[in-house]
């Protein structure tokens, strides 16, 4: 009770600061930076994982007989037969392996570079 009084007077004596304006309020408020890391967070985390799923899926639907493949496990083999879900593969003359089709992960060059040289 006993300052109640100068703090109405200190209220009254000083000048009204203009409100910002909406533009300002958007600059310089939280939502720019937030929706700057939801901007990075997507460019440099999720595009470059859908872009590189989109190619395996992509490598995965155009897979043929006698492609020499490189399964997850690292085994490198020549296709011998094409299934839905399951390829056999010929690691080796008269060796085979069925391998789920998703575990196929890249094209072989192993075999090529190597008739190319011959």
């Amino acid at each position: 009770m006993l300052f109640e009084g100068i703090a109405w007077a200190e209220g009254a004596a000083a000048p009204t600061a203009a409100q910002p304006s909406l533009l300002d309020q958007l600059l310089y408020g939280p939502g720019v930076p937030f929706a700057l890391l939801i901007f990075a967070f997507y460019w440099f985390f999720l595009r470059p994982q859908t872009t590189k799923a989109r190619e395996h899926r992509d490598l995965l639907a155009k897979l043929k007989r006698n492609d020499e493949v490189v399964t997850a496990g690292g085994l490198l083999g020549r296709i011998n037969e094409v299934g839905e879900k399951i390829i056999v593969l010929e690691i080796a003359p008269n060796v085979r392996v069925r391998v789920e089709r998703s575990q196929i992960t890249a094209l072989s060059s192993y075999g090529k570079t190597a008739a190319r040289k011959e």
